[in-house]
């Protein structure tokens, strides 16, 4: 049973994605048109490169690329025009700029306010004092100690 669900794993694995009546005649172009895909995001799946993704919206975008490429665009002019079309969502590596500034930035300023919450709760937390000892455990304290 463990062996046939390894093996339908394997079937429905992402590099199966690209389906065989999507691949262009030319390696060139169908080597411009894979790297593309690999640096676009699946609007569908979460992470998912379209080159590798299964959804019928990753199919669109690769004949979608494809198209672009065939019709004489550059790979920058490809890439332009899935982003005018779908957003910077689309890209597995948006570029920095001002309007994403705060997604890059919340990171380290949540970890900085994270140590500095840490630091003043431990400064600010009393010190424990050790009970004063009667007389009597003083003298047994002592003895254990060896004084």
């Amino acid at each position: 049973m463990k062996r046939l669900i390894f093996i339908l794993m394997l079937l429905a694995s992402p590099a199966l994605a690209v389906q065989p009546d999507e691949i262009l005649k030319d390696p060139v172009l169908e080597s411009r048109a894979r790297g593309i895909s690999k640096e676009l995001r699946c609007v569908v799946c979460r992470n998912e490169n379209i080159d590798s993704s299964n959804a019928d919206v990753a199919r669109d975008l690769r004949l979608l690329v494809r198209e672009r490429l065939t019709a004489g665009d550059d790979d920058k002019q490809v890439v332009d025009f899935v982003v005018a079309r779908y957003g910077e969502y689309v890209l597995l590596k948006p570029p920095f700029s001002l309007s994403n500034l705060g997604l890059w930035a919340i990171g380290p300023l949540a970890l900085i306010l994270g140590l500095i919450l840490a630091l003043v709760f431990i400064r600010r937390r009393p010190k424990q004092q050790p009970d004063d000892l009667s007389a009597d455990e003083q003298a047994r304290l002592e003895a254990l100690l060896g004084k």
